[in-house]
């Protein structure tokens, strides 16, 4: 049973002092290659660089992803976005073509093209959207002099698209002047807005404006208006005319016919004709008002006293 005991007192009479230093430095050097193996090795994930540094200049640049490898506590790495970013470029004041005053607000979308030639001219991301975004206002302020108010505020007159595409294509080209080494992929004008001191003037001026056009569209209204109420009023005239044209041309067709056809009728009995003729002049001879002094024996007395014999 006693041989089964650890006795503890020997045991630390058995190791001597050199042997714990010994294994104390022998785990210490493990934790340094364990931390230097560590150290050695980094990870490039999608969408970034990274930028590997020896006292301060940059050695080389690992773009693709994957684990990499580094001179440990010599090196170090520091990370660039690839991805594309958005920079929301401060509103400024322009003056238009028709000396107008706006601010006007935009945004950019751009990206690292090249993170040596940023690093070199830029230093930081922070710096190289400053730089971007002084090209952009310049750019701007250039592009909108040429053009009137209305023709950026209006959406019917303005050109949106080829003026974005414009901007980008000279910013991307000052900033290839200068290495830079960012590209701008899209600009974009969000709003346009008036100076408060020139607001309610220019709201004033557009109400006016309005106004006008509205008065004219009203002007134009009435004298077309006028213009067809005359052409119909024509066209009324033109049609009632020849209307009675054609009852007058029916007319007299028929009084034509109907002579044939009395002609015709009276020449069968000279008599009756005769006769009806007297009688037709009653109509147009006597009246209320009428005298006729006729000898007694005259045919047409007779007639008038009932004797037809």
């Amino acid at each position: 049973m006693s041989e089964n005991v650890f006795n503890m007192d020997e045991h630390r009479r058995k190791m001597s002092p050199g042997k714990i230093v010994k294994s104390i430095l022998l785990i210490v050097l493990l934790l340094i290659i364990i931390g230097s193996i560590f150290s050695t090795l980094f990870v490039v994930k999608e969408g970034e660089y990274k930028v590997i540094r020896q006292f301060g200049d940059v050695v080389r640049i690992e773009t693709e992803p994957g684990l990499k490898m580094k001179v440990p506590f010599i090196q170090s790495v520091t990370t660039l976005p690839k991805y594309q970013m958005l920079y929301d470029v401060n509103p400024e004041e322009i003056t238009t073509k028709d000396k107008k005053r706006m601010t006007v607000d935009n945004y950019a979308v751009w990206s690292v093209s090249d993170p040596q030639d940023m690093i070199t001219n830029a230093r930081t991301i922070e710096n190289a959207e400053a730089k971007m975004g002084e090209f952009i206002f310049s750019v701007i302020r250039s592009e909108l002099g040429q053009l009137e108010y209305d023709q950026i505020i209006n959406e019917e007159k303005s050109n949106r698209g080829s003026f974005n595409d414009n901007v980008r294509e000279r910013v991307n080209e000052l900033l290839e002047r200068d290495s830079y080494g960012i590209q701008v992929t899209d600009v974009r004008m969000k709003r346009t807005d008036l100076p408060d001191a020139n607001e309610q003037s220019v709201y004033q001026r557009m109400i006016s404006e309005r106004e006008s056009k509205a008065q004219e569209y009203l002007s134009q209204g009435d004298a077309d208006s006028d213009r067809i109420k005359a052409e119909t009023d024509k066209e009324v005239d033109t049609i009632l005319a020849k209307a009675d044209a054609d009852a007058e041309e029916i007319r007299a067709e028929g009084e034509s016919e109907a002579a044939k056809i009395y002609n015709k009728a009276f020449s069968k009995d000279p008599e009756f004709y005769e006769l009806y003729r007297t009688l037709e002049s009653y109509k147009t001879t006597l009246n209320d008002e009428t005298v006729i002094m006729l000898p007694a024996n005259s045919p047409y007395a007779r007639l008038l006293q009932g004797i037809t014999e």
